[in-house]
Formats: C-alpha cells, structure tokens, sequence
C-alpha cells in the first residue's frame, strides 16, 4: 500500500466527496459542448435519477438501522453486522450508488457534457478510498460470510 493510499483511506465522508465533485462539475460546466436535451427531458431524467437515488440511500440506512450498525462510513471497524437484506442484495454499496445517482443527475441538469466526468471521477476515489479499505475490515471481520457475500453481489449494480 503507498503511503498516499493510506492517508486518503476512509479519511474524507462520501458526501463531502461528493459535493467537491459536484463543484467541480459545476466548474467544467462553463465549457462546451453542450448537452442537448428538452428542458422537459431534462426535467423527467433529473427527477427519476433524484427518485431512485433517494430510494438507495434510504433503502441503506434503514437496512443498518434494523441490523443496529454502524453507518458512519469513516469507521467500518464498528460494523457489528453483516448486512445482505433488502437493498444490499442488488448492490453492495447502495449509498454509494444513490450518491452517484446524484451526480448523474446534476450533470444532466448542468446541460454540459464536461461535468459527466464527475460521477466516474467518484466511482474511481470511493472504489479506492472509501469502498477497497471498507472490503478488507468487512473479509476480517465476517471471513467466508463476506466472501460468499460479494461473490453474490456486485460491488456498484
């Protein structure tokens, strides 16, 4: 592991993640080309991505509640139960899917293609940063069960 790898490990919340993304993208939006949608495309896409990315998150954090874990993603050290139920059987990290929902949704509404960047810019820093060191503390922790686990489930969708 490098030494970077290490620093940025479960250091910075997926949200706040997420919004610097966001900014950025909102930053690259002031370059073309242009996305060229209606604005009642644009509306009807927004909308639906917002809708479904809320349904991930919620469908997450209500999954944890009933298994009275952790949802501080900065200390999965804490987890205290394996959560396969409910939304986790589609994907293995749901809030990181509603999070890149979001984006999705507000490079759709910037009209620019630039900012579509944003999302896969996340996809990459949650995958190594967020997600990779959430693995390794999850496979210590829950050993075959975990194993058995991501065998099933894909790791986005």
């Amino acid at each position: 592991m490098s030494i970077f790898q290490l620093k940025l490990d479960n250091k910075v919340p997926p949200p706040v993640v997420a919004t610097l993304i966001a900014v950025l993208m909102w930053g690259l939006s002031a370059y073309e080309p242009a996305l060229h949608l209606s604005a009642k495309m644009t509306e009807t896409l927004v909308l639906l991505l917002v809708i479904v990315g809320v349904s991930f998150d919620v469908c997450g954090l209500l999954a944890f509640r009933q298994s009275k874990t952790t949802i501080n993603p900065m200390s999965p050290d804490r987890t205290t139960a394996l959560v396969t139920g409910g939304i986790y059987r589609l994907s293995r990290n749901p809030m990181y899917v509603g999070l890149v929902l979001f984006l999705t949704a507000w490079a759709i509404q910037l009209s620019m293609l630039w900012p579509f960047i944003g999302p896969v810019l996340f996809v990459i820093y949650i995958n190594r940063f967020q997600i990779a060191p959430e693995e390794r503390v999850m496979e210590a922790k829950f050993a075959d069960e975990y194993s058995v686990y991501m065998n099933k489930v894909r790791r986005w969708l």
